[in-house]
């Protein structure tokens, strides 16, 4: 199908060099058009309205993760991280945790639920992690917003939605330098990327975030200045002129 194809639509340039690579797709037929983002639904909201929304107090800080509970995403990572910055933070911080059915019968929970519950309790983690389970779309951005952070300790992502709407609502954004991540979160400016299953390297970064308000404020607003570059009106655009380009050149 790639050899028939006359233009391939890729996410990333991690998704060009697969392609290269691994199928031996031609580069000239590829063009890079990320996903796009609804920043008219995914925006910052006050951080006190998202977080009274999301039944937080003015002072409760907190971490977020959302995905899907799978050994893919990395969560076992961010609660080791979590582990280490207990014994670093003199202020209490949650780790919140959207996706899965945390609330299950035990024959129906997944094993990886299973598994990572049972690590929240080995690594004394009962009263600072608390699995929420799914969550709608119209919910998400008052988490987004309360957060003080998103995290993607992922093994790989292919491009990174959850970043990306993270971003447009302006919160920085840690995630391994993997896949699509590596090139969506820019390193220093909208957060940070660090290698993957790294919790020492994470929950440095997180108590640097968590401390330092000035670089929390710059890395947030760049966040949705960012972001804009993946509204889908220009995202759209993009495929308007990839088929406008294909016509035009008769094939």
């Amino acid at each position: 199908m790639l050899g028939r194809a006359n233009r391939i639509v890729i996410a990333t340039l991690a998704e060009l060099t697969q392609l290269r690579f691994l199928y031996k797709a031609d580069p000239n037929k590829m063009v890079i058009i990320p996903p796009g983002v609804d920043v008219s639904h995914f925006y910052p909201i006050p951080a006190d309205e998202a977080k009274s929304y999301v039944g937080l107090k003015p002072e409760n800080r907190m971490i977020l993760f959302v995905g899907r509970i799978e050994p893919l995403k990395g969560v076992d990572t961010l609660l080791q991280a979590m582990a280490c910055l207990q014994l670093k933070e003199a202020r209490p911080v949650h780790l919140a945790i959207i996706g899965g059915e945390p609330g299950a019968s035990p024959e129906d929970m997944t094993i990886e639920m299973a598994r990572l519950q049972k690590m929240c309790d080995d690594l004394g983690l009962d009263q600072s992690v608390i699995f929420l389970g799914m969550r709608d779309q119209d919910k998400l951005p008052y988490y987004y917003s309360a957060a003080e952070v998103v995290v993607m300790p992922s093994h790989y992502e292919s491009f990174g939605m959850v970043a990306l709407e993270a971003m447009a609502c302006g919160t920085p954004v840690i995630a391994s330098e993997v896949g699509g991540l590596a090139y969506l979160v820019r390193d220093g400016e909208t957060g940070f990327t660090i290698p993957a299953e790294e919790p020492e390297m994470l929950c440095e970064k997180l108590s640097w975030l968590l401390n330092d308000a000035e670089l929390h404020a710059k890395m947030s607003q760049r966040a949705v200045e960012y972001a804009q570059d993946y509204a889908w009106e220009k995202i759209a655009k993009q495929i308007v002129e990839a088929y406008e380009e294909l016509v035009r050149s008769g094939r």
